[in-house]
Order: structure tokens, then sequence, then C-alpha cells
């Protein structure tokens, strides 16, 4: 799908993670159960869905037609950046069909030495028409990764880097500075749990909402329960 196909896509809608990572109740070793995941949110309404990992983008993109961003979460030791990292991964959501490719575009030191812009730029000189998500965590990476050319910025990382605010709730603050900052579109992504939280995402500016834990996580949703008993 072309650029402008996609932002239009997803432009005031609802973006579904559908994830399930090694050692999760959802893990399956030869298998996956994410494609029904998103079955459901396709048949519920969303506009895309945001996966990890080879399998799961095919798989997923064969059952809903949808847009899929694809991701891949890979550790490498002595560094913090875990999504997206090399160019290996691009190559292989390349080639697993994923419409759209997040990366970390935090300032953290990358594996490779390189500086998000340069990361960048061998992306775009390789695949010329790829549309890339930036993975931010502040406003300061919002603004870098767009001057280097990502076509859309996500809050994904808000709270999840040592120098952000660990918010209970979604990053409206981050969100809104960065609707006012620059001019791509902004995906408010994080900790948003409840749907007036992802209306008033929209209504502050964000172009779509990521909303994962709260839908497709139901270990996460069963704990956030539990919690509140076992306040009482």
């Amino acid at each position: 799908m072309r650029k402008e196909e996609i932002i239009q896509k997803i432009s005031g809608g609802l973006i579904v993670s559908c994830q399930a990572l090694e050692g999760e109740p959802l893990y399956i070793e030869n298998d996956s159960m994410m494609p029904l995941m998103a079955r459901a949110a396709k048949k519920a309404g969303a506009c895309a869905i945001r996966t990890n990992g080879v399998r799961d983008v095919a798989g997923i993109k064969e059952e809903t037609n949808l847009p899929v961003i694809g991701l891949i979460k890979k550790c490498y030791e002595g560094y913090e950046q875990y999504i997206t990292v090399t160019m290996d991964e691009v190559d292989k959501l390349v080639e697993a069909g994923a419409d759209v490719i997040a990366l970390d575009c935090t300032l953290r030191d990358r594996k490779d030495g390189k500086t998000v812009a340069e990361h960048i730029q061998a992306i775009k000189e390789k695949y010329p028409n790829i549309i890339l998500m930036a993975d931010i965590s502040n406003l300061e990476e919002g603004i870098n990764a767009c001057k280097a050319g990502v076509d859309m910025v996500g809050t994904t990382l808000s709270g999840y880097t040592d120098y952000t605010p660990k918010l209970e709730g979604p990053d409206y603050e981050l969100v809104k500075s960065l609707v006012e900052s620059i001019d791509i579109p902004v995906i408010a992504e994080g900790r948003i749990h409840y749907p007036n939280q992802a209306a008033e995402m929209l209504n502050i500016g964000a172009t779509a909402v990521v909303v994962g834990g709260a839908i497709t996580r139901p270990l996460e949703i069963t704990t956030r329960f539990m919690d509140a008993i076992n306040k009482r």
C-alpha cells in the first residue's frame, strides 16, 4: 500500500496490537493465536494491526488483509534498543509483507554505532517506498525522527526508557506536544486501557490510537482486575 492510502485507512481509527512473546500465556511454539486475535479486531472495526515477528506479520496479512505494522523484538546484549534494531530485521519484515515497519528511534546507543538518522537513511536507500513508524519515548526523539525522514511517530516507548516518567495511564502531554511540533502523523500508544482514553487521544490530535494490553493480553487485563479487588 502507498503511504497516502495507509494514512487514510488509519486516520481516526483504532490499531490493535496483537503480540505474544515467548514465555507469555498466549505464545505457542510452532503456531500462533495472533491471526485469530486480529480477525476479532477486524470484525470489531480495527483499521490496522501491529504485530511482532515474521510469522505473525504474514499470518495476519493473510487472515485479515488489513494494513499491518510489523516489528521484530530482539535484545542485543549491552544495548537497550530492542525494536527492529538492525537492517537484518528490516529485510525480514519487508519480505514478510509488512505495510509499515516500526523501529526504535530513541536516542539510546545503537548496536551498529549509527545514529537514528543514519539508520533511517540506510533503510530508505535500500527500500525507497518503505513506510516507517518511529517508536519514541519523548518529544526530542519524535522531532529527531521526523527530521530523519520517518513517515509517522508513535509514543510506544514513553515510560519505558529510564529518562521518561513512569505514568500509570497514557502520556497525553507527549501526544499533544508532538501534534503541535511535527507535521507527520502521530500515533498514540502506551497504557491506553479504557475506551475514553483512546477517544481523548484522537480529540487532542493523534492520527490513530494503538491499543494492545487492554484488548489482546488477558494476563494483563486479569491482573488489573485482581489489583483492584485486592486493594478493597
